[in-house]
């Protein structure tokens, strides 16, 4: 699953605001996720999230205009996607705003 959330943001604003708030976008996920997180490089926050018994892989991009979410859902977990991408959406554009 992918989600795209435009910003009008510097780089540094951006990675700030996602170091010290990655957990709010995912609250999305159902089920009361818990989240991990590290720093390949600058510009990429890799996700480890357990949500209902689920082991779930994901990262933040952080490019130029846009934050890419990226997580690979599980075929269970397939059926919410589009209500998980809605609230990832919408969660993102707050952080950003």
């Amino acid at each position: 699953m992918r989600v795209a959330i435009p910003h009008n943001l510097d780089q540094a604003d951006v990675r700030s605001r996602i170091r010290t708030s990655a957990h709010e976008i995912v609250e999305a996920l159902p089920g009361g996720a818990k989240i991990s997180t590290s720093w390949p490089n600058e510009d990429q926050m890799q996700l480890d999230i357990g949500v209902m018994g689920q082991s779930l892989a994901g990262e933040i991009e952080i490019e130029a205009g846009q934050v890419v979410i990226t997580i690979d859902l599980p075929p269970l977990m397939s059926l919410f996607e589009p209500m998980i991408q809605s609230a990832l959406a919408a969660n993102g554009r707050k952080l950003l705003k």
